[in-house]
């Protein structure tokens, strides 16, 4: 594998009971390159996962190279997923990362059977795939020609610039299959995005990744979530989100408010604590329903949504991106050409929706 012939790369036992339900590990590995994470290598029997048929989502198929992310974002969804290896939701998750270094080859075997349909196959739904360990492992450069080779159309939603590296590869692959590409960015502040996705690349650079991407004749839409509460939702931090957004030339916008799943929620609420201590009521009264904002909210947001979406140009909320992410709330008929209008959980009183 990747990491052979690397000085710097030491081999370190792993308590058997962390790992028990991780079938196939090769080895694990640490290095100073990565200081603080520590990589699970694994041989896996098969890539391609099925959706169940009672998901929402749009696509059938999805691959994940990786499990855990060192993007570290504090509200990630798939958080909840370390569990099943019997390992934490906050810093494993970040910092015990399972790599399926045989991805591609398994890939190439999967789409190359005769029962394969070419179905759509999307990459980005749980992990990143263009996390820094990426440009170590590259195993999205083989994975990408896997699925043009068969003829199978995919879908690519990432963090990552490191992305920028497969353009001539995506380039060539969408002369042969339908392909979309989006990127997540909801955060232009770089204080906040730090604070909140502190392993990711900085706003800056997602947006000029933005404009690669469309320099290069690709569709570039953008997944604007989430929106956070009392923190990115107010009408100038959107006015300028999707001021920036246009400006780098993003082909659509979809957008919503952050959600909260269980592994995520306790992660997000232990880092408002530390850091904006004010927002904790608020947040506990917004989200007392579940995983949700309270519908009230989502409403009031959907229509700030609408009309900034609208007054910088675009006309389509990218439904992609909105079907990929359930609950999203832009489609729930608020007018894009509202004019902006005051929260209703104003900064200094007490919400009376929320």
């Amino acid at each position: 594998m990747r990491w052979v012939g690397q000085s710097t790369t030491t081999t370190v036992p792993v308590p058997q009971e962390a790992l028990l339900p991780l079938s196939g590990l090769v080895r694990t590995v640490r290095t100073p390159e990565f200081a603080g994470i520590t990589f699970h290598e694994v041989l896996a029997k098969s890539v391609l996962n099925k959706v169940p048929a009672t998901s929402s989502m749009p696509f059938h198929w999805t691959i994940n190279p990786y499990r855990g992310c060192s993007h570290a974002c504090v509200y990630c969804f798939a958080r909840k997923t370390h569990s099943y290896l019997n390992l934490d939701t906050g810093l494993d998750f970040d910092s015990q990362l399972v790599v399926k270094a045989n991805a591609a080859e398994v890939v190439r075997r999967e789409v190359s059977r005769g029962s394969w349909r070419r179905e759509h196959v999307a990459m980005g739904t749980n992990t990143d795939p263009y996390q820094r360990a990426e440009g170590r492992y590259r195993l999205m450069p083989d994975i990408i020609t896997a699925l043009a080779d068969s003829g199978t159309p995919f879908s690519i939603l990432t963090k990552g610039t490191l992305l920028a590296r497969d353009i001539p590869l995506l380039k060539q692959a969408a002369s042969s299959v339908e392909i979309g590409m989006g990127i997540s960015l909801a955060i232009i502040d770089p204080a906040l995005a730090h604070a909140v996705e502190p392993g990711t690349p900085t706003p800056k650079a997602r947006l000029e990744l933005v404009s690669r991407l469309r320099d290069a004749g690709l569709p570039c839409g953008v997944l604007a979530m989430p929106i956070l509460p009392w923190l990115t939702d107010s009408d100038e931090a959107l006015d300028a989100l999707f001021g920036a957004l246009a400006a780098a030339g993003a082909s659509g916008v979809s957008a919503g408010a952050l959600h909260l799943r269980p592994g995520a929620r306790e992660w997000y609420m232990d880092w408002l604590a530390a850091n904006h201590p004010q927002l904790v009521g608020r947040y506990q009264r917004l989200y007392r329903g579940g995983s949700y904002a309270s519908k009230e909210y989502r409403t009031w947001l959907s229509g700030r949504i609408r009309y900034h979406r609208a007054r910088h140009g675009f006309t389509s909320g990218a439904q992609f991106f909105r079907e990929l992410q359930p609950g999203t709330p832009d489609d729930d008929g608020a007018s894009p050409l509202t004019a902006p209008v005051s929260r209703p959980h104003t900064a200094g009183s007490e919400p009376t929706l929320f």
